[in-house]
C-alpha cells in the first residue's frame, strides 16, 4: 500500500456534530502523522434530507476548526466529482457489472411485501433479512412484473458462510452471512444506498485507510463483500468507539451543545475544541492533557486508540478551554471578544478607536476570569451599557446599609475634583477616605462595586474604576443616591 489516502465523508443533512467533528480529526491526524492526503466527499444521495446549507455548515465547521483537506469541495483533486449527487453514471456502471457477473439481481418487492415478509420470519424463527425471493425470477417473471409498473431495486447477492472484518482497533470481528441477506445496492430511482456508493468511492478514489465509527462497523462486511465482487482492493478498517454522556447513553442534544457551530457560538476556541475531542477515546498516556496540534500530529496513532466507550465531560472541556484562553495572545482573543460584543449590541459593527481601546481593557481584566469567550458578554456587560441592571441581592445586602449614602456622597465629590481617574488614583481616594472615616476598605469597595457594576463579583474595582472612567463612575454613583 502506498500513500496513506483517508477520507471524511459526511452526509449533509444536519450540522457537523461532535461525534463527526471526533472521526475527522482522527482522520486529519492520521494523515498528517503519515505525510498522507484527507479527501472531503460529501455523501448526498439522501435526496430528501441532504442540502446544501448543510453541506456548507459543515465546511465552515471544518474550517474554523483548521481541519483543512487536500482534496474536495473548494479544493478540487483528480479523483472528483467529490459530491455523490455528481457520480450517479459511476455508480451505475459497477452496478450493471455485478449484475453481469451474476453477483447482483433485479428485485420487484414493494415495501409492503418486504415488510410482511420480514414478521413472517420473525414469527418463524428465522433472521428477518431478504428471503431471496427475486433470486431466481426468468425473465417472462421479470417482464410480467415491470408490465405490472414495478420499477426494480438492484441487491446484492450474498454468499453463504461469513465475513471477517480485520480492524485495527477491535482486530478480527466475525459476521455470519446468513444475518445480512441479500442487501439493496441501488434503488429503484437510480440512486445507490450508502454500502454500494462508498465501497466504489473509497475504491476510485484509493483510500488506503477508513476511518470512522463503530456504528458502521456492520456495514462493513457488506461493504467487503462488494470490494471483493468487483475486484478491489480492501483498504483497512478502524472503527473508534461512540460517544456517551456522562449517563452513559449516546451523546445527544439532551446532554447540552452537540453541533460545533454551538460550541462556537458559545465562545469556545477552536484549539481547546482540537485538544478535547483527540482525547474522546485516544490518550497518549495517562497524564497528559494539554496538547498542541503539532504534539497530537506527532504522537497520534491508532494503536492508542481505545475501543471502549469515550464520556464526554462537559465540564473538562470548559476548564480546557479556559486554559486555552488564558494561553491565547491579546490580540486573538480580542478578535474573539468582538464578534460576541458585536452580535450583543454592546459594541458598534464597525468599533470605533475607543470602543476598541476599551475592548482591549475588559478582555485583559477578565482574561483570567472567563471560560469562553461569551463570559465577555454575561461579565462585563456593564462596561459597554449606559444603563446597569442592579442584581436584588447585591443591593439589598450592600446597598441598603445605613452608611453607604454618606460614602457615596464623599466618593462622587472627590472623584469629581480630580482631572482623570486611573485605577492608581482612585485607590489612593478610596484607601484615603476609608482611613480618614476609620472603615474597612471592604466596607466602601463591596457597595461601590454595586453601583458601578450592578453586581457583588467583578474584577478588580480599581480596574474597573479606570476603564469606567471618571464620567460614568461620577454618573453610577449619583443614581444610586437617587435610588437611595
Amino acid at each position: 500500500m502506498g500513500k496513506v489516502r483517508v477520507r471524511f465523508a459526511p452526509s449533509p443533512t444536519g450540522y457537523l456534530h461532535v461525534g463527526g467533528a471526533r472521526t475527522v480529526l482522527f482522520n486529519w491526524l492520521f494523515t498528517r502523522h503519515a505525510g498522507g492526503s484527507l479527501i472531503l466527499r460529501i455523501e448526498d444521495t439522501d435526496v430528501e434530507r441532504s442540502s446544501e446549507t448543510s453541506a456548507d455548515a459543515i465546511i465552515d465547521s471544518m474550517e474554523w476548526l483548521g481541519l483543512d483537506w487536500d482534496e474536495g469541495p473548494i479544493v478540487g483533486g483528480d479523483y472528483g466529482p467529490y459530491f455523490q449527487s455528481q457520480r450517479l453514471d459511476i455508480y451505475r456502471k459497477y452496478a450493471d457489472k455485478l449484475v453481469k457477473s451474476g453477483r447482483a439481481y433485479p428485485c420487484y418487492c414493494t415495501s409492503e411485501e418486504l415488510s410482511e415478509a420480514r414478521k413472517v420470519a420473525m414469527s418463524q424463527g428465522r433472521p428477518p433479512g431478504y428471503s431471496g425471493r427475486c433470486r431466481g425470477l426468468s425473465p417472462e417473471e421479470r417482464r410480467s412484473l415491470e408490465a405490472e409498473g414495478r420499477s426494480p431495486a438492484l441487491r446484492f447477492k450474498v454468499n453463504e458462510g461469513q465475513t471477517i472484518v480485520k480492524d485495527l482497533t477491535r482486530n478480527e470481528v466475525v459476521f455470519g452471512n446468513e444475518y445480512i441477506g441479500d442487501f439493496v445496492i441501488l434503488k429503484s430511482d437510480g440512486y445507490p444506498t450508502y454500502n454500494f456508493a462508498v465501497v466504489v468511492d473509497d475504491a476510485l478514489m484509493e483510500i488506503t485507510h477508513v476511518i470512522r465509527a463503530d456504528e458502521h462497523l456492520p456495514n462493513t462486511p457488506k461493504q467487503i463483500m462488494i470490494y471483493k465482487a468487483l475486484g478491489f482492493e480492501l483498504p483497512e478498517f478502524a472503527h473508534v468507539s461512540m460517544i456517551l454522556g456522562k449517563d452513559k447513553t449516546k451523546l445527544s442534544k439532551r446532554h447540552g451543545a452537540t453541533s460545533i457551530t454551538q460550541y462556537r457560538d458559545l465562545g469556545y476556541l477552536p484549539d481547546a475544541l482540537i485538544n478535547y475531542l483527540a482525547l474522546l477515546g485516544w490518550a497518549y498516556d495517562d497524564e497528559q492533557q494539554i496538547f498542541s496540534r503539532e504534539e497530537l500530529i506527532e504522537k497520534f496513532t491508532l494503536d492508542k486508540v481505545s475501543k471502549n466507550p469515550a464520556v464526554f465531560d462537559s465540564d473538562k472541556l470548559l476548564w480546557m478551554n479556559g486554559h486555552y484562553i488564558r494561553e491565547t495572545n491579546d490580540d486573538t482573543l480580542i478578535d474573539y471578544a468582538l464578534d460576541h460584543l458585536i452580535k450583543a449590541n454592546l459594541v458598534s459593527p464597525r468599533p470605533t478607536p475607543e470602543e476598541l481601546i476599551k475592548v482591549r481593557a475588559v478582555v485583559v481584566i477578565l482574561k483570567e476570569r472567563i471560560r469562553t469567550i461569551s463570559d465577555i458578554v454575561t461579565q462585563g456587560d456593564f462596561f459597554f451599557t449606559e444603563d446597569i441592571v442592579y442584581d436584588k441581592k447585591a443591593f439589598d445586602k450592600f446597598l441598603t446599609r445605613d452608611y453607604v449614602p454618606e460614602i457615596f456622597q464623599v466618593l462622587k465629590s472627590r472623584f469629581e475634583a480630580v482631572d482623570s481617574l486611573d485605577k492608581e488614583i482612585a485607590e489612593k481616594i478610596i484607601r484615603g477616605y476609608a482611613k480618614e472615616s476609620k472603615r474597612k476598605a471592604g466596607e466602601i469597595i463591596h457597595p461601590l462595586r454595586v453601583a458601578l457594576t450592578g453586581r457583588s463579583v467583578s474584577p478588580g474595582i480599581f480596574e474597573i474604576i479606570e476603564i469606567l472612567g471618571k464620567d460614568t463612575c461620577v454618573k453610577r454613583i449619583g443614581l444610586v443616591l437617587t435610588e437611595l
